[in-house]
């Protein structure tokens, strides 16, 4: 009877454990996969793993707090070389295909540079190894500051010395059966954010001959070619010239490129060749491109993992505080910490967390000049958008903007706080009404953004410096009753940081107009120091156009006699006044 129940037992969880691995999530986020034989190696959350070629439950490799990534298998399967940082340093490391103890294979210096965080992609990076197997090839910086450039070295499978490859400067690379001839990049660039670039930076396929020492280019377009992978007579390589990044094919006995992937949505990303087979990452999942059959299977992948990353945990936010703005009265500030808006008490009172958003970003809190509402931009409708909310957090935030189109720099309420305004990345300048929501555009830049900008006192007018063609940037007044823009410095100069006086009579700027040239004593050259100076325009008043610009500018810093004022020519067409100089 016994036997019976565990034979029935056995007959039941061979029943439900596929039912148990298919109802599992399937992972995403898998990153350099490389592929040999039945197994895939990649990496997830910072560590290897392994599973096999038909998917299923992975298995962790490594656990070190560093990071462990582009892995490359040997060529017969054995042993995988990574980028590790088990020591510290982004380094070299070996270890047995199935798991083991690492042996670190590369000494470098890193020059300072943090290489995770490296916008140029992290140092010391593996890209293959030898045909024959006893040396891993990786790509390192250690012999420049310039993340630009870095150059190709072996180190041997069992460490020691690593020795230059004759390149001036080397990428993703891979090399010819015989181990003669290397299709390589120049240029290394993957990890920028230059979407559909087609400048000088676009990387080509070349070939080196180790022998006759010449090299050619197989590739030239004006995007990117990159990734080159050598099986037999073809070298295959990723390419966005059909705007999304796929696989491609170029045979050397006819010189013929052909397509062989046709992704539309997501990039092909880090192939690695392996056993006649191509190994990718595709919107964050792995998949298997066979040579022999050409043809891509998406491998699917559970992880079983306490996702420890991902857990709740206490955060001091103090050690993440981005804008600071104090309340109208002095009693409070708002301020902006790991992506919530807190209302903080300056001496005795009760902290308050006005957004509580873990699923969002929250930033640039500002306190309205009435001390009823903090403004803040938040990207919790997947684009930055503006957002008020009572100071005292008692109503649940009002969304002010909606229909994204780009990237908010940040905000500025009105002196009556009706209304609230922005600059952003579409070289803009705009406002939104509190109570309508209607959105208005103050000026649309040709050249750069608006860094600059600031309400008159009585919330009417909006002055501003806008950069010009000529490299200068001028001031600018605004009126938001008739929609007028003023010019108020011409564009000889260049003005900037507009602000207005209390009472509303006066606009002050920088500007870099001094021109006192300091000459040298052993050359015939010079330069101008201290340009920059702090002038003074008086507006008109009692004309249809108040803060109409005056004739004259008056520089603060260098005290002038005083003049009586000259009367406005025409009060009812709107001429400015001529201004005081003191």
């Amino acid at each position: 009877m016994k036997q019976l129940f565990n034979t029935f037992l056995f007959l039941v969880l061979l029943i439900c454990i596929p039912g148990m691995l298919a109802a599992q999530e399937e992972a995403r986020l898998l990153r350099f996969p490389a592929v040999h034989g039945n197994q895939i190696i990649f990496s997830y959350a910072g560590d290897l793993y392994t599973v096999d070629v038909s998917g299923g439950m992975a298995r962790k490799l490594t656990s070190d707090p560093g990071y462990e990534m582009f892995s490359h298998f040997s060529p017969d399967g054995k042993s995988i070389a990574f980028t590790a940082q088990y020591d510290g340093n982004t380094e070299v490391y070996s270890m047995p295909s199935q798991g083991g103890v690492p042996t670190r294979l590369t000494t470098t210096a890193t020059l300072g540079r943090d290489d995770i965080s490296d916008r140029m992609g992290p140092n010391n990076i593996v890209m293959g190894w030898t045909p024959d197997g006893k040396n891993v090839i990786y790509r390192s910086r250690k012999q420049t500051f310039n993340d630009f450039i870095g150059q190709l070295f072996l180190v041997p499978a069992t460490g020691g010395m690593s020795k230059e490859l004759p390149l001036p400067a080397g990428g993703f690379c891979s090399y010819s059966p015989d181990g003669n001839q290397l299709a390589y990049n120049k240029v290394f660039r993957e990890f920028r954010t230059w979407k559909y670039y087609k400048g000088g930076m676009a990387d080509e396929i070349w070939i080196h001959d180790f022998a006759t020492k010449a090299t050619k280019k197989i590739t030239d377009n004006k995007t990117q070619d990159i990734f080159p992978m050598w099986f037999g007579d073809e070298i295959y390589f990723c390419s966005d010239r059909d705007r999304t990044m796929n696989l491609f094919s170029y045979n050397l006995k006819t010189n013929a490129t052909r397509k062989v992937t046709n992704y539309t949505e997501y990039d092909i990303k880090f192939p690695s060749a392996g056993d006649n087979r191509i190994a990718y990452e595709n919107g964050g999942y792995i998949y298997i491109f066979d040579i022999k059959t050409q043809t891509s299977t998406k491998v699917p992948v559970q992880i079983a993992d306490d996702l420890n990353t991902s857990r709740n945990e206490l955060k001091d936010a103090t050690l993440f505080l981005g804008s600071v703005n104090p309340s109208p009265d002095g009693n409070r500030i708002v301020v902006t910490g790991r992506g919530d808006i807190f209302s903080v008490p300056v001496k005795e009172g009760i902290s308050r967390n006005l957004t509580s958003s873990s699923n969002a970003h929250d930033r640039e809190g500002f306190w309205s000049p009435d001390g009823k509402w903090i403004a803040y931009l938040s990207d919790k409708s997947d684009e930055y958008e503006i957002y008020i909310v009572k100071q005292d957090g008692s109503e649940p935030a009002i969304k002010l903007t909606s229909g994204a189109d780009t990237y908010k720099f940040t905000i500025q309420w009105s002196p009556d706080s009706k209304k609230i305004m922005w600059n952003d990345k579409m070289l803009r300048l705009q406002y939104v009404d509190i109570d309508s929501k209607k959105v208005t555009l103050v000026d649309k830049s040709k050249v750069w953004e608006f860094g600059s900008f600031n309400w008159s006192p009585d919330s009417r007018w909006i002055t501003y410096s806008s950069a010009q063609d000529n490299g200068m940037e001028q001031i600018m007044l605004y009126n938001t009753a008739d929609e007028k823009k003023y010019e108020i410095t011409d564009k000889w100069f260049s003005s900037n940081q507009p602000t207005f006086s209390s009472n509303g009579r006066y606009l002050i700027f920088a500007s870099e107009r001094t021109f006192n040239p300091i000459y040298s004593n052993v050359e015939w050259n010079y330069a101008y120091e201290n340009m920059t100076k702090l002038y003074m325009v008086t507006l008109a008043k009692d004309t249809p156009s108040p803060f109409a610009p005056s004739n004259d500018e008056v520089k603060m810093d260098e005290p002038k006699a005083k003049k009586e004022a000259t009367p406005a020519k025409d009060k009812k067409g709107g001429k400015p006044e001529k201004a005081e100089k003191t």
